[in-house]
């Protein structure tokens, strides 16, 4: 991930993200609909139905963003971050019902085999498509950098699969012009099983996050380094970490001097929650300070018995 940065850019990138995702998929669908009546290719039909997913998708997902970068409320108080989530969820849904249709349909065509039409026009839409597929991948990926936002990871993942998709497809029509049309639904089943296998990758991760999977294991480490730097800390247990959204929950035991005053105490619990917040910036800390003996007190005039 990139430098930090705040939450009024990231709402921004986040909507660029969505909206053009949503406008890239209208477009393709038209075109691909086009290229399909012209060629009649269970191929450019497979990628038909992944963009007509990628539509629903892609409205799921600017729904479910815009609700996740609400602020918290009364009902919500860690806010709406898992909104993503269950837009990742819904998303692998999609994908995986594309890709069953498109297994119906490739051992239909197998069963039942018919010749491609208009191959040209069929080419000159998916080579389109592959352009405006890498254009959207290009501003999905800055925005990815910039925000770690699951739902567009989940939108990236399964755009980066049409992109495969598009270029598989012109290597099929290509092999038909040359006298291969038996290769057309064989791509589009192969095809289909790596949509499924993208579900599933997209289900799986949106899964753990809606159970509060533990954030990466780079980061934590790096929460414990930036702690323990702080020179009047004297230990940390129990960290504990979530992702909801864009928002990574972080709650751990810091260990000072039992001697400390509480004031002192605080700040620098405060001091080690700015730390982090500088490398983590939209991260929420709570921290629980827990008091260790480390000289005797007895020897300090404040504590020292009189008796």
């Amino acid at each position: 991930m990139s430098d930090p940065i705040d939450k009024a850019q990231s709402e921004r990138l986040l909507k660029l993200a969505t909206r053009a995702s949503v406008a890239t998929a209208a477009i393709l669908i038209v075109a691909k609909l086009i290229a399909y009546w012209q060629t009649d290719s269970v191929s450019i039909l497979a990628s038909l139905v992944d963009s007509l997913m990628d539509a629903g998708a892609s409205i799921i997902n600017l729904l479910a963003v815009s609700y996740a970068l609400a602020p918290p409320d009364k009902e919500h108080r860690f806010g709406h971050g898992k909104a993503e989530s269950l837009a990742a969820m819904a998303q692998a849904t999609f994908i995986a019902g594309s890709g069953l249709f498109l297994i119906l349909e490739a051992i239909d065509r197998l069963i039942k085999p018919h010749p491609i039409e208009s191959i040209n026009i069929g080419l000159g839409v998916m080579i389109f498509s592959v352009i405006a597929t890498l254009m959207l991948l290009a501003i999905q990926r800055h925005v990815i950098n910039k925000t770690n936002s699951a739902a567009i990871r989940a939108d990236a993942l399964h755009y980066k699969t049409d992109l495969l998709t598009n270029t598989a497809i012109i290597v099929a029509l290509l092999l038909s012009q040359f006298g291969w049309p038996g290769i057309d639904p064989l791509f589009a089943l192969a095809i289909a099983g790596y949509i499924l296998y993208s579900s599933w990758k997209i289900g799986n991760e949106a899964f753990h996050d809606l159970l509060d999977h533990e954030i990466t294991e780079e980061k934590c480490q790096q929460i414990i380094e930036i702690a323990k730097a702080h020179p009047q800390v004297r230990g940390l247990h129990d960290l504990r970490t979530r992702l909801s959204g864009r928002t990574e929950f972080i709650q751990m035991h810091l260990e000072l001097d039992d001697y400390l005053a509480l004031i002192e105490a605080h700040d620098i619990a405060e001091q080690v929650e700015k730390n982090i917040l500088q490398v983590i910036p939209t991260a929420d800390v709570v921290i629980h300070l827990d008091p260790v003996s480390t000289v005797d007190l007895n020897t300090l005039p404040l504590f020292k018995r009189t008796d």
